[in-house]
């Protein structure tokens, strides 16, 4: 049986978001039950259960070896907090406690894949938002006029914010090219804001922008999002402003985390591999400086 699997999230103090996360928890246990010895989940701040509890849960069960992956699009530890120094206190209480740690899980083939999808459901499915009312048949306009405004969280952090940009341009051109153009937003910390993402689409000749959250699960952060949305859609008349779900808890989603974990195993394998010949070579070396005398 292999390590377990231990899933972290950022934290949120919405209900929706804590009880997706859980959700996504017991797909993976399922989807691993039989291979993998366990499955749980914590959050880092703001949110039950915390990681510290989920770690000290799977030590009791008599793990002692982990793979802890973070349920994150980017590698801002801003947003997402100190899991390095989390897990190292946990190695405090747990001396005998030993992790390997998964990398961000964007921007993946196949989670540009997911959002493509998200962006085909809001296109086709989702009643657009006019004059201050829901329409629900619109009239036809080509994805030649339909821009994208690709949103992320926002961080302090400048790398962060540049990922989400790569994100945007790689989406455009593997899923969006017959789209006017995909814009990047944020939802706080970085500019453009949600509105000024919409903004530079309408100055750009757009009849209708579709919002796509790059983020992982409902709650706060996507509400926000709408909310910003559907704002400046009651301010702009004639402009067709459409809102699409979040990746979600989904099968596409569970793929990619579990080759971050096998990734994760393959990794500390291959360092345990390195780390022995290194020692091989050493011993040898020293060994021809040092030679051994032979027995008489």
């Amino acid at each position: 049986m292999r390590p377990p699997l231990l899933l972290i999230g950022h934290g949120t103090h919405d209900d929706t978001g804590v009880a997706e996360f859980g959700r996504f928890v017991h797909r993976l246990r399922c989807r691993l039950d039989g291979d993998v010895a366990d499955v749980s989940g914590g959050f880092v701040t703001g949110a039950r259960p915390p990681l510290a509890d989920s770690v000290a849960s799977l030590v009791a069960r008599g793990h002692h070896h982990l793979v802890a992956q973070p349920l994150s699009l980017t590698g801002d530890r801003a947003a997402l907090g100190d899991i390095p120094g989390t897990l190292a206190l946990a190695q405090e209480l747990h001396p005998t406690l030993g992790y390997d740690l998964g990398r961000p899980l964007g921007p993946d083939p196949r989670i540009l894949e997911l959002l493509a999808e998200r962006l085909a459901d809001a296109a086709a499915d989702m009643p657009t938002f006019v004059r201050g009312t829901f329409v629900e048949e619109p009239e036809p306009i080509a994805l030649s006029e339909t821009a994208v405004v690709l949103v992320g969280h926002g961080s302090p952090s400048t790398s962060a914010n540049a990922e989400v940009h790569r994100v945007s341009r790689l989406f455009w051109e593997t899923h969006a090219a017959d789209y006017l153009t995909v814009e990047t937003a944020y939802v706080s910390h970085a500019r453009p804001g949600v509105p000024g993402g919409l903004e530079r689409c309408r100055r750009l000749g757009a009849k209708r922008v579709i919002v796509l959250p790059y983020v992982l699960f409902a709650g706060g952060v996507l509400e926000r999002i709408w909310a910003q949305a559907l704002a400046y859609g009651a301010n702009h008349e004639g402009l067709d402003i459409r809102c699409a779900e979040v990746i979600g808890d989904c099968e596409g989603l569970a793929d990619v985390v579990i080759d971050r974990y096998e990734e994760a195993l393959a990794g500390a394998a291959a360092t345990t591999a390195r780390q022995r010949y290194a020692q091989a070579l050493a011993t040898e070396r020293l060994q021809e400086i040092f030679p051994v005398p032979a027995r008489v």
